[in-house]
């Protein structure tokens, strides 16, 4: 078997816009530092991803040493600090998970609705003061892991092979390959089989070790460019991953593998990482 590395490093500091990718990062049991900090939320409280408003996906965030700054060609930017006063408190949920919220204020809205073109107001939150989001399937990922607003789980860690596996099959059938940035992953690594990462229990590193617990089931968020915010009109690539590595007992694709942080929280991983496998 080849050497498995660390590829790429990527970090969202806002649900659903893009993404900052990374030489180095910080691992904590809530992923990797900073990923996922804030979201973006209607009036009631429903969080709302690129599956809803594509354009979220043309949203850049720029990370600086105290926050984060959110820009668009067109619109300026606006700043959210990491160490901002707690804000009128929001209920909210990620899929089935309650959470509380802290709002990021009326500027922090009016901007990001008006770059997005938004008919309706557009919220940022973060995590309210003191509030832990625990997973809601403890049984797979342990009473003992936590996550912010992504998801299902801390970590998605995806595999270059599988994705050169995808996009070869892709161009058999006529359709153009995808970038690895379709699948907003955090880690990507390189050197496995294609797809065996199904089979993978853990990854260790010198100084950290993951389990790899789950599938992810995907939506229709790979089918949407991230740097244009179109989507596919043939529903690529989910209708070629459906066939090629769908999820156990399901007509749906899957890509890349939920996972957690067995040890090494306030270590850190670097691209060129090289890790372990144990299946």
């Amino acid at each position: 078997m080849n050497p498995i590395t660390v590829s790429e490093l990527t970090i969202y500091p806002v649900k659903s816009l893009r993404g900052n990718s990374l030489q180095q990062s910080l691992l904590t049991s809530e992923g990797l530092q900073h990923d996922r900090r804030w979201m973006v939320v209607r009036d009631d409280g429903r969080f709302v991803t690129q599956r809803d408003w594509p354009t979220l996906a043309l949203i850049e965030t720029a990370m600086e040493e105290d926050g984060v700054v959110l820009s668009r060609a067109g619109h300026g930017n606006h700043k959210l600090l990491f160490d901002a006063a707690p804000g009128e408190s929001i209920s909210s949920k990620v899929w089935n998970d309650s959470v509380e919220t802290s709002d990021e204020g009326d500027a922090a809205s009016a901007w990001l609705s008006a770059a997005c073109g938004s008919k309706f107001s557009l919220r940022l939150v973060r995590m309210a003061p003191g509030f832990t989001r625990s997973h809601s399937n403890t049984d797979r990922f342990g009473k003992e892991n936590a996550t912010k607003f992504a998801d299902a789980s801390p970590y998605l860690l995806a595999n270059q092979d599988s994705l050169a596996s995808l996009n070869a099959e892709l161009q058999a059938r006529g359709h153009q390959p995808v970038p690895m940035n379709r699948f907003r992953a955090n880690i990507v690594v390189q050197g496995l089989p294609p797809f065996s990462e199904r089979n993978t229990e853990f990854l260790y590193g010198e100084n950290y070790a993951f389990a790899l617990r789950e599938a992810c089931e995907r939506c229709v968020v790979p089918t949407i460019d991230q740097h244009t915010a179109s989507k596919d009109p043939q529903q690529e690539p989910f209708k070629t991953l459906t066939d090629i590595n769908p999820m156990p007992g399901k007509r749906t694709p899957a890509f890349a593998e939920n996972s957690v942080l067995l040890r090494g929280a306030g270590q850190l991983i670097s691209v060129g990482d090289v890790l372990r496998p144990a299946f």
